[in-house]
């Protein structure tokens, strides 16, 4: 799989621009503020419906536009397509695939994969929990492209019980403030009926959140799983074997529940299949939708006396160690740069080989056939590397069937990436010949 095209109008710098792509290599070097990253981050909002910038569309269109269109052609085997987006500021944006309109944007998923290499990785060590959730939700997509619906479908029952919570909260605050305010509660005081109101359909949104969460929480254990062996790998190779890398799954459910998580997700959720055939087996859909009915019925009174959804996979981390400790705290600056390095690594891998031995269907029901292999993205990465990462990094991204690297200066990109290289400057890139 490849982009052999990009053509770009109102999007980010860009008024217009038209690039050809070829496979393997492409760096595009240009000083800072010349839209090299407007490039990548184009490719990759085809791929996820999302910029690893910044967390909104809106500032994805041109300054003065009322829209922005991103089109690809993508060569896989011996069939080409085409995916033209249209972004639009204040209204729903749409979707081409071979020029026919696509019923949703989201539709488009699948048809390009990237695994994008940023400096904002490092926070993926460094960050909060939520940049690891995404992580993972990302991922997901790209291997089964209809979870996205999925994880759309848990946002708005989460938002939807969110409010439902609130409303419980303002009234049981106004019932409370009327009782203090009397000398004696009138005997036919209706606050409590009016505070049970809001809550007679709680129970609905309760199955519906555990049903769906149940659902994202059985995909990232397994996600978790599958990645283990390859972050192992990659943090050795990228690092010259300096310490162990390892990921967990901490759920929020556990915690409610009172189960410890290190020693119950954190097995289930971190083991390798392949190297342990005793390991305990991923918990099914049934049972983790069982387990969070039960915690949610724990903090039911917390959930009304503050209005928040407290319990489900919104609320779930992913744990990263290195040689047994958090890796969040303890880590070094350029450990931390090794283990995200080793994150996107891994993803590459898992993407290019599909289904690990040991592991269910869940994630692996959609057939990707020959050349399913995602294209790399390195956004002004090896600038940030010191020599022996930059080095490694290379001979571990040398042999992808399409690189594509934003850099400052040509001495950015190592010597070993040899490929075409492009001009970028002053909103046009041009081809450099020899």
């Amino acid at each position: 799989m490849y982009v052999s095209h990009l053509s770009l109008v109102d999007f980010r710098s860009y008024e217009s621009v038209d690039v050809e792509l070829v496979p393997g290599v492409n760096a595009l070097v240009g000083q800072n503020g010349q839209g090299k990253t407007n490039l990548v981050e184009a490719i990759g909002y085809v791929a996820t419906l999302a910029s690893h910038r910044v967390a909104g569309d809106a500032a994805l269109v041109r300054a003065g536009a009322t829209r922005a269109v991103v089109r690809t052609r993508v060569v896989r085997g011996d069939r080409a397509s085409t995916v033209e987006l249209e972004i639009a500021s204040g209204r729903a944006n749409r979707a081409r695939i071979n020029r026919s309109p696509a019923k949703r944007p989201r539709d488009v998923l699948g048809i390009v994969r990237t695994v994008l290499f940023a400096p904002e990785d490092l926070a993926l060590v460094k960050g909060d929990p939520d940049g690891r959730r995404r992580f993972l939700d990302q991922l997901a997509v790209l291997l089964v492209p209809r979870v996205a619906a999925l994880l759309a479908d848990y946002d708005r029952v989460l938002r939807q019980r969110g409010a439902l919570l609130k409303s419980a909260t303002a009234l049981r605050g106004r019932g409370r403030g009327s009782r203090r305010a009397a000398v004696e509660p009138p005997p036919d005081d209706d606050a409590p009926e009016q505070a049970a109101s809001p809550l007679a359909t709680l129970e609905v949104w309760d199955a519906r959140l555990a049903s769906l969460g149940a659902e994202i929480t059985a995909l990232r254990l397994q996600l978790v799983a599958a990645l283990m062996p390859y972050v192992a790998e990659a943090y050795e190779q990228v690092s010259a074997g300096q310490g162990e890398a390892r990921i967990a799954y901490r759920s929020s459910v556990d915690e409610v529940l009172d189960e410890d998580a290190p020693s119950s997700a954190t097995p289930t959720a971190g083991t390798d299949p392949q190297d342990d055939a005793d390991a305990p087996a991923l918990p099914d859909v049934a049972t983790l939708e069982k387990r969070m009915l039960d915690a949610m019925r724990v903090v039911r009174a917390k959930e009304i006396e503050r209005g928040v959804n407290l319990v489900g996979p919104h609320r779930d981390d992913v744990v990263l160690t290195l040689g047994g400790l958090p890796a969040k705290g303890y880590a070094s600056h350029g450990e931390s740069w090794s283990f995200a390095l080793a994150l996107r690594l891994a993803s590459y891998r898992l993407l290019k080989d599909g289904a690990p031995a040991g592991l269910d269907s869940l994630l692996w029901a959609d057939h990707w056939g020959p050349d399913g292999e995602p294209i790399l993205v390195l956004d002004d990465v090896f600038a940030e590397l010191d020599v022996r990462r930059r080095e490694r990094l290379a001979e571990l991204v040398a042999g992808a069937g399409q690189v594509i690297i934003t850099a400052a200066v040509p001495d950015d990109v190592p010597a070993l990436l040899e490929g075409a290289r492009f001009s970028v400057h002053d909103g046009t890139v041009s081809r450099v010949e020899g």
